[in-house]
């Protein structure tokens, strides 16, 4: 029988940190990525070379409200869906990134998780894509490991990969182990992931937290007298 992790009495994110200790490489599916909840499970995987047989794979399926642009452009078809419209997708999405990391106070921890999620996704530690073919609610979790036994461990349900979603109330999830089902949900994240219409938006986020208050050379004094000045000038502009 699967054991059920609704966040009460079992944390799924306790669970992930555990398996991750003791895995090689993991594919994650997720509907939501936020980048300071990443520093829940990055230690885990710094050790890693960023090998394929040694990373961690990120599949973002769904990202914006239904009313959102993104969400819809997400369930074009083949022949509506181009390259330039592919661009315009992956730059909503980086700005959207860039509006989470504009959401509350910065600190030291944060900061430094952030650099880490940098170095890592340079590194190809992590990899992250974003697919478009249509909109994927799914959340799944599959850690892979040198063990003849219990090869993959799969979690299926309901998380997102935020603090709230791996550790917050409100969520079902299960483990799956039977080793068909693991290879079942194996299959199904590959073809995903090397989907035409699935794109890797790696270099993107790296952008992003490089151009953000947690990037690690300092911001010249002029610009920050800079962008004050043409706030206090927006009623006169």
């Amino acid at each position: 029988m699967p054991r059920i992790f609704d966040n009460i009495e079992e944390k799924l994110v306790f669970y992930l940190q555990e398996t991750l200790k003791i895995s090689s490489r993991a594919d994650f599916c997720i509907g939501y990525f936020n980048l300071r909840g990443w520093k829940h499970l990055e230690e885990l995987v710094n050790n890693w070379d960023g090998s394929d047989e040694n990373c961690c794979r990120l599949l973002i399926g769904m990202h914006r409200p239904p009313q959102d642009e993104l969400r819809k452009a997400m369930s074009l078809s083949e022949n509506e869906i181009d390259q330039q419209t592919v661009l315009r997708l992956k730059k909503k999405l980086a700005e959207e990134f860039k509006e989470q990391l504009m959401i509350g106070i910065p600190n030291n921890e944060d900061e430094k998780a952030l650099r880490k999620l940098s170095n890592q996704l340079k590194e190809k530690k992590v990899r992250v894509k974003l697919f478009l073919r249509y909109p994927l609610h799914a959340k799944l979790y599959l850690l892979f490991r040198n063990d003849l036994n219990n090869p993959i461990t799969g979690y299926l349900g309901s998380s997102n990969l935020t603090f709230s979603g791996l550790s917050g109330q409100g969520e079902l999830n299960i483990d799956v182990l039977d080793h068909d089902a693991c290879k079942k949900l194996t299959k199904w994240f590959d073809e995903r992931w090397n989907d035409r219409w699935c794109f890797d938006i790696s270099d993107e986020l790296v952008n992003v937290i490089e151009e953000s208050w947690a990037r690690e050379s300092l911001i010249p004094p002029y610009y920050i007298y800079v962008k004050i000045a043409y706030h206090l000038s927006q009623e006169a502009r």
